[in-house]
């Protein structure tokens, strides 16, 4: 059974909106990732995912691999 949460990270690096589209285009493409979606106006990103096929420290890491910092 699919343990679904939807959890907010605030975005440090994003300089435009192409910004957000590489964050959403990296988070997509993890398993266990229903959906995301990245503000640059707001700096932030609000993704949907699976608990038990990946944690927030895989997001993190993501996020992190694409250029950015993200804090809960």
């Amino acid at each position: 059974m699919s343990k679904i949460t939807k959890k907010k990270f605030k975005i440090e690096g994003m300089h435009c909106s192409s910004c957000a589209m590489v964050i959403d285009m990296d988070l997509e493409d993890l398993e266990g990732v229903c959906s995301c979606k990245t503000s640059y106006a707001k700096q932030e990103t609000e993704v949907e995912f699976d608990e038990e096929k990946v944690g927030v420290e895989n997001l993190l890491k993501t996020i992190a691999k694409s250029g950015y910092r993200a804090t809960l």
